[in-house]
């Protein structure tokens, strides 16, 4: 299929956008580059109803990356609270003082520029450059690639990992306008967040209902689905790893806990020797300090740890 092709499904898409569109903050006209970097991390895995409120806040505390840069990084972590995954927190920091560096505290535009950034992959080097800066260029998230599979290709969800072959057919439903490519990109991905679902697509009010390749094919099974892996997280060294940064948040100040007190705050309170998993809070503390997210004392300190 041709980018010619697919033009009423443009027109379809734009014009479902302009009428269904969520009021988003970040997508509002002046929101800085750094803003919408910003909102781009933090939704990674994360539902925007958690990322809103937080999001604000950040952008309160450190509305430049210049402001990020110089942040302790205990604070840092303790912003970025329970939006989870938490070295984004600490790989933004390192993206803001690329920034500083390397281009004098202004989000750089082109892909490349931003590609180079720490904590920066495709994805999101693609979403900056078409949402903070008006460029064209292929944002595929799960949700674009969903839509695109079923409406355009017959496909119930999109393969577990991205290939060079996706990408480059999605390259080919792109607008050749920038600004048309734009609303283009973010009307899809909306589509995919409140219609095109994954476990529950809503297809009698999707626009591309009579278009869509999937309905046609008679709405076949994820071919995929035996390749699928389910994150789990309860009992999880995840949830360990969580509990562990939760109790260091809590604390009023930078100062040193002891590590029986984090591994019993891993292991929910129980005594880690009772656990299914006896060596999970060990092993959870141990990677939070080999990740840079927890610091762990030395000499008359050794056995304590803190944020770093």
């Amino acid at each position: 299929m041709t980018i010619t092709s697919v033009h009423p499904v443009h027109r379809t898409v734009l014009s479902w956008y302009a009428d269904n569109a969520r009021d988003l903050p970040w997508r509002r006209p002046g929101t800085s580059p750094w803003a919408v970097l910003v909102s781009e991390i933090m939704l990674q895995q994360t539902p925007v109803v958690r990322v809103e409120p937080a999001w604000r806040e950040w952008l309160e505390r450190w509305p430049t990356p210049g402001d990020l840069a110089g942040a302790r990084p205990a604070d840092v972590l303790r912003a970025w609270d329970r939006l989870g995954y938490p070295r984004r927190a600490l790989r933004l920091q390192d993206c803001a003082r690329a920034i500083v560096a390397q281009h004098g505290g202004v989000v750089p535009g082109t892909e490349e520029e931003l590609l180079a950034l720490p904590g920066i992959g495709p994805y999101t080097a693609a979403a900056v450059a078409a949402f903070a800066h008006g460029r064209r260029a292929v944002v595929l998230d799960t949700n674009v690639r969903r839509v695109l599979g079923r409406a355009l290709e017959g496909r119930a969800l999109p393969a577990p990992s991205l290939g060079r072959a996706e990408r480059e057919r999605a390259a080919t439903y792109l607008p050749a306008d920038d600004a048309e490519s734009v609303r283009w990109n973010v009307g899809v991905m909306e589509l995919g967040a409140l219609v095109c679902t994954a476990r529950s697509p809503r297809c009698p009010a999707c626009p591309l209902r009579e278009r869509c390749a999937w309905r046609a094919a008679g709405s076949p099974a994820d071919e995929h689905a035996s390749r699928r892996r389910t994150q789990a997280w309860h009992g999880t060294d995840r949830q360990a790893r969580g509990r562990i940064m939760a109790h260091l948040r809590a604390r009023p100040d930078d100062g040193w806990c002891l590590g029986e007190d984090l591994l019993a705050a891993a292991a929910d309170g129980a005594a880690p020797a009772a656990l299914p998993d006896r060596d999970q809070p060990a092993r959870a503390l141990a990677s939070l300090v080999q990740d840079g997210l927890v610091v762990a004392g030395d000499g008359a300190r050794a056995g304590a740890y803190r944020l770093p």
